[in-house]
């Protein structure tokens, strides 16, 4: 199965709406889909150097969730381990991305291999990756090492 073609972002304002929309928690929930979650993070990444992302991203997109509506919870909501190898993928990208725009750079991300939805079973059986323990913590690869940056 393949993933359908990536809805890609016209305008660096664009991206940041998505981002500070995130952070501010009003972004209209049918916009927080996959290509918002990595254009999220690389704006977070990028240009938002006081927020430690690391640190940070959890609280973030649990928050955005309730106030969106949704909840965070064994079943669906905010999952750590997805979202920890897709920070770790927009570094591998940014650390070979050329100097542009915002919008240029997510779209060249949403293009590779890193911005595929399936990317993280390259290093993870479905079965651990969308196990309970998965989505409360970060939990290893069982496949293969993630990509060293």
């Amino acid at each position: 199965m393949t993933d359908p073609l990536p809805r890609l972002f016209a305008s660096d304002a664009d991206v940041i709406r998505i981002g500070e929309g995130l952070l501010d928690r009003s972004l209209p929930r049918p916009d927080w889909t996959h290509e918002a979650h990595l254009a999220a993070c690389l704006y977070l990444l990028r240009e938002r150097s006081e927020i430690d992302v690391d640190a940070q991203i959890a609280a973030i997109i649990s928050g955005y969730n309730v106030a969106a509506g949704g909840v965070n919870d064994d079943a669906q909501g905010y999952h750590d381990t997805i979202t920890r190898v897709f920070v770790h993928g927009v570094r591998l990208h940014l650390a070979g991305d050329e100097p542009g725009g915002l919008a240029e750079s997510v779209n060249a991300l949403l293009v590779s291999p890193i911005g595929r939805r399936g990317w993280p079973l390259l290093f993870y059986s479905r079965t651990l990756l969308l196990s309970t323990t998965a989505r409360r913590d970060f939990v290893a690869p069982d496949l293969a090492p993630l990509p060293r940056l």
